[in-house]
């Protein structure tokens, strides 16, 4: 759990560049099935939603280099789907992850633990429950899976 530092760069382009060759690095190493997005969210600042539009394209860009599906969560999703609410800040997404998947130690940036909410995510949505149901929460799976629940 890390994240691409970039900023030595001052290069727009090849920031995006290495991104891409950050995300095919990864691929290569753990030979991931599936890659796992955070979609964009409306912020204020367009120029910032713009470049992290080109950043996120880059690294969508990668894994469809290597035949790998991409697959998209709302920010609020994710949040919904880790500590069962929509609205959580990212402090409280790290504090729930870390008892999740057991992180002794917390990453130096959020946006770490922001991309492992995106894995968690995706792996509640797809790979944990043999029905491939997708939840919106919590509250949804228990109430959609009593017997699962004890």
């Amino acid at each position: 759990m890390d994240v691409i530092k970039l900023n030595k760069l001052t290069d727009p382009y090849l920031k995006l560049k290495t991104i891409f060759e950050a995300v095919l690095g990864i691929i290569e190493k753990y030979k991931p099935d599936e890659l796992a997005i955070e979609s964009q969210f409306f912020g204020k600042n367009v120029q910032s939603m713009l470049k992290l539009g080109r950043a996120q394209g880059v690294a969508i860009s990668a894994a469809l280099y290597k035949s790998i599906p991409v697959f998209e969560y709302s920010p609020r999703k994710i949040k919904q789907s880790i500590t069962g609410k929509g609205s959580a800040t990212k402090e409280q997404v790290a504090l729930m992850l870390a008892r999740i998947v057991s992180i002794e130690v917390q990453p130096e940036y959020l946006d770490a633990t922001d991309a492992l909410g995106v894995a968690v995510c995706h792996y509640f949505q797809k790979s944990a429950l043999p029905d491939k149901k997708s939840y919106t929460g919590w509250k949804s799976f228990v109430v959609n899976n009593p017997a699962r629940v004890k």
